[in-house]
């Protein structure tokens, strides 16, 4: 039976009707604890005060004009970024696959007007997710997402994580760049290593490719730095942002050096939406806290406390918990029980996460989020874990 809203999700039967802080409250009354923050979108948890404030301010003045004319607000996000970031410049467009498909077509002009119009091609990564566009699709290239699409865009190879021999081999003449997550989301929580995005730049630069990282969920502090570049250090040509950088209402964006950029120029690129007053009057709020000195640091120190119980609780339930990944508030656990089944435990007794490959599911606090919603969290995922544990002895004795 067709419904009017397409079936395109696999949506849990939960209907939320507000939200406060850590928390999201739903139709029947029953509160539950939001360790999805949206998948890492609610970078400052729900309703912030200062992010209501700078909403309603913006939208009582101007939502909306046209990028036929100057926007002030956008004007100031870009200068704001670019003094805290790799980049010279950027164009804000509405969500993330947006970024990702900006960003290929700066490297693919970049190709063009440096006389390379052969180079097109993309080198990216097994296990990553750019999005559900037609090229982030194939730039994703996960099978189930591209079937029944026809045939995948052309140009684009994967290539092991971490593995720079396969890269290298992969190069031709019509390689344009390398895409990138510094922490791959959808895939399992799965890290590049310092080591391995070092030798991604020296093969950029070597081969005249761009560096693309796509730092949609790993941007804005969610990893305990600014950028999850920023562990590394090593910066790229490219980036796409979006997710945490509204905290919640839709913005992306992608920046680059003014070398890569050299381009995009009037009429190579546009968006209807991207960056109106509204939108990024609301970045801008987002950036006001997160900048804040100390805000990040606080992050990571938060993060490596949540780390710690997590690893306490491995070493106390290996039979449900098998592995830690990630860091700041950009956290997985490897389960030992299905993740789904996991998932659907944890949202049972009032805790939501959401899952992710490699049988992971994915621990996403607010920034926001103090020490006691972190110790009501790993107290969750202590419950969750002696039920699972109690259902697997309660098998083996009827076995």
């Amino acid at each position: 039976m067709i419904t009017a809203v397409m079936p395109t999700y696999g949506r849990k039967d939960v209907v939320f009707e507000r939200g406060e802080g850590n928390y999201l409250y739903a139709t029947d009354g029953r509160r539950y604890l939001d360790f999805t923050s949206g998948i890492a979108v609610n970078a400052l948890g729900h309703c912030h005060p200062y992010l209501v404030k700078a909403l309603t301010e913006q939208g009582s003045k101007l939502w909306h004009t046209s990028n036929l004319f100057r926007v002030g607000n956008g004007e100031k996000l870009a200068q704001r970024l670019v003094e805290n970031s790799f980049a010279d410049t950027m164009f804000f467009c509405n969500s993330g696959a947006e970024a990702i498909e900006g960003g290929i077509k700066l490297i693919r002009k970049y190709q063009f007007m440096n006389g390379q119009p052969k180079r097109y091609k993309i080198i990216c990564f097994q296990a990553a997710f750019h999005g559900r566009l037609l090229n982030a699709l194939a730039a994703t290239g996960n099978e189930k997402y591209l079937e029944g699409f026809g045939p995948p865009a052309p140009g684009y190879k994967h290539a092991p994580l971490n593995n720079t021999n396969v890269v290298r081999d992969m190069i031709d003449d019509e390689t344009a760049g390398i895409l990138v997550e510094p922490i791959q989301g959808e895939g399992g929580i799965r890290a590049t290593t310092t080591q391995f995005l070092k030798d991604l730049r020296a093969i950029c630069d070597e081969f005249g490719l761009l560096l693309f990282y796509d730092e949609i969920h790993t941007g804005f502090g969610r990893t305990g730095k600014l950028w999850g570049y920023d562990w590394s250090g090593v910066k790229p040509d490219v980036a796409a942002i979006a997710k945490g950088m509204g905290g919640g209402f839709p913005i992306g964006a992608f920046m680059a050096t003014e070398k890569a950029a050299v381009g995009m120029v009037p009429g190579t690129h546009g968006s209807t939406y991207g960056g109106n007053p509204l939108a990024t009057g609301v970045a801008n709020a987002v950036l006001d806290v997160i900048l804040k000195p100390g805000f990040i640091d606080d992050v990571h120190k938060k993060g490596e406390y949540l780390k710690g119980e997590i690893e306490k609780l491995i070493k106390k339930h290996p039979k449900v918990y098998a592995e830690q990944r990630g860091t700041g508030f950009l956290q997985g656990i490897r389960c030992e029980v299905p993740a789904g089944d996991m998932v659907n435990k944890l949202q049972s007794l009032g805790m939501l996460v959401p899952p992710a490959g490699e049988n992971v599911i994915r621990i996403f606090p607010a920034l926001i989020a103090d020490k006691a919603a972190l110790d009501e969290g790993i107290a969750i995922l202590e419950k969750a874990a002696v039920e699972f544990e109690s259902a697997q002895g309660a098998t083996k004795a009827a076995e």
